[in-house]
């Protein structure tokens, strides 16, 4: 298995992105990885951290893109950044999977244009997994498809219980659809729409619509939306997160008896900061594309670059692209006529 990673996409690259990687080996030795960026940076890295070894190879490309850039523009435009030269040879067959924790649009564009979507699926998704009281759920759509129509909803529940079963192993992933009431009838007419179509999808164990209160609870292992609201759930339940690790750091730290009980209870505080903390994750999956596509928090650390590294190499030993196909056409779900 070959992971290539954008070295220079993301907030710390490129050097905490070249420890992830370098740190990622250490996990397991049945993959290599291939460094896509600026050669004499990441050789001269390398030579910093110490590393050694025959399982990283180095593909120059000395142009980024960033942020800033419109994604289609710079995807067309760029074709000597590290994110283009990697998808690309994600593309050839020279890589199985893409990690990078560049800019997101970018990602999504490029993954689109260059290494195409599976056969039959209408729209990718991006689906980050998330913490939840029982353990981690998929949130699909996050903001790749703003604008959905059922069809896609349907396809994001698919490729989610795909996923979730074969990474995850999760038996008979539990989905559900994110609604403003529990009800069949409640909701939008695009949900009102995908209720219906998910009652009648077969392979999915759609367990029927999950209230706002109900996504943390654990009740279900796949939670379907558009992108609009997938990416305020995200965004919210992020800095939800945030805010509460805050207040409670200042209350435990307002008076001696607080402080004396905030020491007592600090490894309770440290398993709760662990099962909060996104890095144990690793990235976000872009499903539905012909290869393991990862997507990285900007703001990754080594750490997280690693954990997505990792999930890289899971989603390939789940063969997971093969996987949604053979969903697919259990499903007989209607194909694109793009595709």
């Amino acid at each position: 298995m070959r992971i290539i990673v954008d070295v220079l996409g993301g907030d710390n690259s490129p050097n905490a992105v070249i420890l992830g990687a370098v740190n990622a080996l250490e996990a397991a030795d049945d993959f290599s990885i291939i460094l896509s960026g600026d050669e004499w940076t990441i050789k001269e890295q390398l030579q910093v951290i110490g590393y050694v070894g025959d399982r990283i190879t180095v593909l120059h490309a000395p142009e980024e893109i960033s942020c800033n850039e419109s994604p289609t523009v710079a995807i067309k435009r760029k074709k000597e950044s590290s994110l283009v030269k990697a998808l690309r040879a994600v593309a050839d067959g020279e890589a199985d999977a893409i990690v990078s924790a560049g800019s997101t649009g970018a990602v999504l564009a490029g993954a689109t244009l260059i290494v195409k979507r599976i056969k039959g699926i209408l729209r990718p998704g991006l689906a980050p997994i998330l913490p939840s009281e029982k353990g981690p759920f998929m949130l699909i759509d996050c903001g790749a498809n703003v604008d959905c129509k059922p069809e896609y909803l349907q396809q994001f529940a698919i490729m989610g219980s795909a996923y979730m079963s074969k990474v995850m192993g999760i038996e008979n992933p539990r989905v559900g659809l994110i609604n403003n009431g529990a009800e069949s009838k409640k909701g939008n007419e695009l949900t009102k729409a995908t209720y219906s179509i998910l009652e009648e999808t077969p392979g999915i164990n759609f367990v029927g619509n999950a209230e706002a209160r109900e996504i943390m609870t654990g009740a279900f292992d796949v939670l379907v939306c558009d992108g609009f609201v997938g990416n305020v759930v995200l965004k919210y339940t992020e800095g939800l997160a945030m805010s509460l690790v805050n207040m409670l750091k200042v209350e435990l730290m307002g008076d001696t008896r607080s402080k004396l009980g905030a020491a007592i209870s600090k490894p309770a505080y440290r398993r709760f900061k662990k099962r909060m903390d996104y890095t144990e994750y690793g990235g976000a999956p872009l499903l539905g594309i012909n290869g393991g596509i990862i997507k990285a928090h900007g703001s990754s650390d080594a750490k997280a670059i690693k954990m997505a590294i990792l999930q890289a190499r899971e989603y390939l030993v789940g063969n997971v692209t093969e996987t949604i196909s053979t969903y697919l056409a259990d499903a007989a779900v209607s194909i694109d006529k793009d595709n």
